[in-house]
């Protein structure tokens, strides 16, 4: 049986409660595979519009990257405004603009409405690595404010930088407090609950082995079977074999994190002088913030392998000690991994693969809230209202290099090539 990651976010679950695997043939309306947010997203929108759904999750709700990650949520896209104006207009980096901000709020309304537990609060700092970096960020908040009415982004020079984060490494930042962190597994379990609530039915240690194309769609697990009228795929890094038509335009990728032993209010408050997420702009992005018991949470490093380090808090510990040379010695309690899935452009891929089966994928870490707001656009779009749905499935979203097997190298190339940016 697959289990949670051994992480803290596991340990402060707010629930560890077991859903049945699927063993015997069902009919429903839709059928969903995963139960991350992209997955829970839908099933809870769509089961909200009277359709029987069904969810069918090979390990635990929460179990990948949507109960895994950094737990920040930014506003906007992957890319910064003035790059999507170029790339596709400025009509169009407008309602992407739009959406981008829609999905953080629906992730706070549902958490107000849901009354989900999970630690949800406003503030994220990009802290530059470079004085370039540093020119790059004034530059976007000059552009949000003067173009998208957008006023919640405050610079920071590098002494007030310092002074909040505790590290002397950054040169400023961009303080957002339209933007949020989190608990991201308690998020998915709430939304998972809130989906059960409007009739969604659930299985877990159920991966699907195949489907059919046809409609209605047959939908097999080893032990059991779903007949439904619509199949959402709601994978992301964790989509494997089931549809190489879509396998080969997103690429998984293994993000790491650790958990400090506890601080306690003097060590936290040394380290961030407030409740605040912050992530650098290297091109392997550092981000970190506190927990609820005042542990410091720090993701660093990546592979792109399908195997993990075999000690991550090793493995994660010079990232954690490069920001923080004070921790050098803090005892780490917990460390482990997730797979997200990246795509060439930064951008998520959104489609249809037939008129009843849908899709989204390669979030390429903005997965908090975009994932999210694609539950509810492929719901709007199964139901009949897919404009919205269809601004981001028109974003074009090349298939990497060499294909589903040849990807990894030629991806490996280009990221020691970043990588060793990152050092100058």
């Amino acid at each position: 049986m697959l289990e949670h990651a051994t992480s803290w976010y596991a340990a402060t679950a707010n629930s560890d409660r077991r859903r049945p695997a699927l063993q015997e043939s069902l009919q429903a309306d839709v059928c969903v595979i995963g139960a991350g947010y992209t997955g829970v997203s839908a099933a809870l929108h769509l089961a909200e519009r009277g359709y029987r759904v069904i969810v069918l999750e090979a390990a635990r709700i929460g179990w990948g990257a949507s109960g895994r990650n950094g737990g920040e949520m930014f506003v906007g896209q992957r890319k910064p405004q003035d790059e999507l104006e170029k790339m596709y207009g400025k009509e169009r980096a407008r309602q992407l603009w739009m959406l981008g901000l829609e999905a953080v709020a629906l992730v706070c309304e549902r958490i107000a409405r849901h009354r989900i537990e999970c630690d949800l609060h406003a503030g994220n700092l990009v802290a530059a690595a470079k004085p370039s970096h540093l020119r790059d960020l004034t530059r976007n908040r000059d552009k949000l404010a003067h173009n998208y009415d957008y006023q919640s982004i405050e610079l920071l020079d590098r002494e007030q930088t310092a002074a909040l984060i505790g590290s002397q490494r950054y040169h400023g930042g961009a303080l957002d407090q339209g933007s949020y962190h989190l608990h991201p597994l308690n998020l998915c379990l709430g939304l998972a609950e809130a989906a059960e609530a409007a009739g969604a039915r659930f299985f877990e240690q159920s991966a699907v082995r195949g489907y059919t194309r046809n409609q209605p769609t047959l939908v097999r697990t080893d032990q059991g079977e779903v007949r439904a009228d619509y199949v959402v795929l709601a994978c992301n890094g964790y989509l494997g074999n089931l549809e190489p038509r879509i396998a080969g335009h997103a690429l998984p990728i293994n993000n790491f994190i650790v958990a400090t032993e506890p601080l306690g209010e003097r060590g936290a408050r040394a380290i961030l002088a407030r409740d605040i997420a912050v992530s650098d702009t290297k091109f392997v992005v550092n981000y970190w913030h506190l927990s609820s018991d005042l542990r410091l949470l720090f993701g660093g490093g990546e592979n792109y392998s399908p195997r993990f380090p075999r000690d991550i808090r090793a493995f994660v510990r010079p990232y954690l000690v490069k920001v923080y040379p004070q921790l050098a010695g803090i005892r780490l309690d917990y460390g482990w991994g997730g797979t997200l899935a990246v795509t060439l452009k930064r951008l998520p891929h959104f489609g249809r693969l037939a008129p009843n089966v849908f899709f989204a994928q390669g979030y390429s870490g903005q997965g908090v809230a975009l994932a999210n707001l694609a539950g509810k656009l492929i719901a709007d779009a199964l139901a009949g209202t897919a404009e919205r749905f269809d601004v981001m499935a028109s974003l074009p979203t090349p298939a990497f290099p060499g294909g589903v097997w040849l990807r990894y190298p030629a991806l490996v190339l280009g990221m020691l090539y970043y990588a060793l940016l990152d050092r100058l």
